[in-house]
């Protein structure tokens, strides 16, 4: 793996984290880049309300920053909290409320994209 790979790796982990930290449900990291041209990576997550979306996708932003990484080249749907999605180019982070997550199903859509293991401390250790 080259360290370019390494970097977005860890933005990618970071992002899941910063969901994780912020109660995001279901918090998954699709590997895309063998059938999509565009990105890489989808980091895929749920909140309970608008609210919380928003917290997430806030903490998201923040978190990838400060680590090294870029901001987002877009976001759409942050202003319905709905479905807001984050796009940094070699990945997108989706954040679901949960009602538009069951009905666009995105990680059925890709789901014969392989996943990335990004679990956070406490549960790899249990």
């Amino acid at each position: 793996m080259a360290n370019g790979d390494e970097e977005l790796e860890r933005w990618v982990h970071e992002a899941a984290l910063a969901a994780h930290d912020k109660l995001g449900t279901d918090t998954i990291i699709i590997d895309v880049g063998d059938v999509f041209a565009v990105s890489d990576y989808f980091v895929i997550t749920s909140g309970a309300n608008a609210r919380q979306v928003h917290a997430i996708t806030v903490e998201i932003e923040d978190r990838v920053k400060r680590v090294g990484g870029p901001s987002p080249v877009r976001i759409e749907g942050a202003e319905f909290r709905e479905w807001v999605l984050m796009d940094y180019g070699a990945f997108v982070v989706h954040v679901f409320a949960q009602p538009q997550r069951d009905f666009y199903q995105l990680e059925r859509l890709w789901g014969d994209c392989p996943r990335l293991d990004w679990a956070p401390a406490e549960r790899r250790q249990a």
